[in-house]
Parts: structure tokens; C-alpha cells; sequence
């Protein structure tokens, strides 16, 4: 029950960072970003464009793997399903922009793959999602702030096995939001730097 939850999310960060590590580095490997770039499109409006394909795909499988979670291994969710649809998709979002980033950042895919793997591995350990946060040293536990699973897992496990509501997840709504614009806005930089 507790473990099912955690799982949804660190499956969900998974397939969204690395569906996006590759984005932008397969088009500078095959050599068709310069076609993009000589189009009137903006850093930004490529950026958005290169994500939605991925927001779709990424909801799609928080649903499936949501449903799964609670037809197949029945767990119900006790909170506000509209809540934790809605939180899932601002979850995706800041995953897909750490993938994006990692894209904007790599000239290989070998290099998105080590990218995303960097990401991924710590998450595992640092996020809660093995071990219990509360009982980590203050630095470990500092480190474990820097990633979006960390929020997303209190949010996963608060409304699906606690039923608590939104007031009492603002701190990690506003975290994962201000991630989501904060990394967004790097790869958009970083990217038109690239461009240059």
C-alpha cells in the first residue's frame, strides 16, 4: 500500500526524463536542427513544441499506471482524484523539463542517456521513495531537495493514502511549480546560447 504510490511517481520521472533527454539530441545528431533553426520559430516556441507531444504521452501513462494502481493492486485513492490528476500533471511538466534540459545540454544521445541516469539514480535513494527521509542526515536530506520526487511522493502518498487536501500540500506544489518554470526557462536560454 505504501510502496505503490512511491512507485507510480518514480515510474511517471522515469519514462518522462528519459523520453525527453533525447529530444533536442537526436535532431543535432541527425543533423536536422539546423532546420529548425533557420525557421522563424522562437527558442521558446520549439521548446513547447517539443514538449506537448511529451506532456500527452507522459499524462496517458500516469493514467494508465493510476488505474492500474488501483484496479489491479486496489488501492483506492482516499483524497481528491481531480487533485492528484491535476498535481500529476504539474509533476510531468518539471520532469519533462529536466529531460528537455538534459536534451539542450547534450551533443549525444550516449551523453542524454549519462544525463538522465545522473538524475535518476540519486532519485531512487534521496527522494523517500526506499528510505525513510526523516531518519537521513541534514545534508543528505538537503540534497534530496533539489529533486521533484521528493515533493511529488508526499503529494502521491498524502492524497492517495491519507486523503489530506490541497491546503495541506501548498509547500509542494509551490516547489514543483516554481521547478517546472525555473527549469523551462534554463532550457530555453541554454538552447538560444546554442543557437548563437
Amino acid at each position: 500500500m505504501f510502496t505503490i504510490p512511491g512507485l507510480l511517481g518514480l515510474i511517471m520521472q522515469n519514462i518522462t526524463i528519459i523520453l525527453t533527454a533525447f529530444a533536442l539530441v537526436r535532431e543535432k545528431e541527425r543533423g536536422t536542427i539546423e532546420q529548425l533553426i533557420v525557421t522563424p520559430i522562437k527558442s521558446s516556441e520549439l521548446m513547447i513544441g517539443k514538449l506537448l507531444p511529451y506532456i500527452l504521452i507522459g499524462y496517458t501513462d500516469f493514467l494508465m499506471v493510476l488505474g492500474l494502481s488501483m484496479y489491479w493492486f486496489s488501492v483506492p485513492v482516499r483524497g481528491n482524484i481531480y487533485l492528484l490528476l491535476l498535481l500529476g500533471l504539474d509533476f510531468i511538466t518539471c520532469a519533462l523539463a529536466i529531460g528537455i534540459l538534459i536534451s539542450a545540454v547534450a551533443q549525444t544521445q550516449t551523453q542524454a542517456m549519462q544525463g538522465a541516469f545522473f538524475v535518476l539514480l540519486p532519485t531512487i535513494i534521496l527522494s523517500g521513495f526506499i528510505f525513510p527521509r526523516e531518519q537521513m542526515p541534514t545534508v543528505i536530506r538537503a540534497i534530496g531537495d533539489i529533486f521533484p520526487l521528493t515533493y511529488f511522493l508526499v503529494i502521491l502518498r498524502g492524497i492517495i493514502i491519507k486523503g489530506i487536501d490541497a491546503s495541506l500540500l501548498v509547500h509542494q506544489i509551490v516547489i514543483i511549480t516554481l521547478m517546472s518554470v525555473f527549469l523551462l526557462t534554463v532550457s530555453i536560454l541554454r538552447f538560444r546560447k546554442r543557437l548563437d
